[in-house]
């Protein structure tokens, strides 16, 4: 497969912005955008997930917050200890901004995505397992200026994402 080939089986899904204040963030979205539905914000801890960093283990810690806008989530990341892409994202650029976007495809086609990607000269970043997602990143900085995340959705993810929409949307 040659980069000019397409990978097939993907929606676009999520634009995450990493931040130094996520609850800042959510306040310009509302303000601004009118976004108010976003999730309270919780802490997540990459080693509950068998999160990576560059291939070696990752105990990043990260508060975040999620909306579902317009078809599309929202992402907001606040990095907090630890060595993570959205640590060194933050360290390059200390206003924050979009670090990735995301694209879903059930999890049964996330091997062949993964290869599709690693064929055109893609190397995954990050990883981690999450019971609704098995996620990596890729490293697409150079071609588009971000990172690419894939979201591998489980059955019951699909099920949690319909649910996540639905909740969003009446907030």
């Amino acid at each position: 497969m040659t980069k000019n080939e397409s990978t097939s089986g993907l929606t676009p899904s999520q634009i995450a912005w990493v931040v130094k204040d996520v609850e800042k963030a959510k306040t310009f979205f509302q303000e601004s955008f009118g976004v108010t539905n976003f999730s309270p914000v919780t802490k997540t801890r990459l080693k509950e997930y068998n999160g990576t960093y560059y291939g070696e283990p990752s105990e990043a810690e990260n508060l975040m917050a999620m909306a579902y806008s317009g078809g599309t989530f929202i992402e907001l990341i606040q990095p907090i200890t630890g060595k993570s892409i959205f640590k060194d994202y933050i360290e390059i650029n200390p206003a924050g901004g979009v670090q990735h976007i995301a694209y879903s495809t059930p999890v049964s086609n996330l091997e062949k995505v993964i290869s599709e990607f690693e064929g055109k000269g893609f190397t995954i970043v990050s990883s981690f397992d999450t019971p609704i997602a098995r996620i990596v990143m890729f490293d697409t900085r150079k071609e588009i200026g971000v990172f690419t995340e894939i979201m591998g959705i489980t059955k019951d993810g699909e099920k949690a994402v319909e649910e996540m929409k639905i909740a969003l949307a009446q907030k």
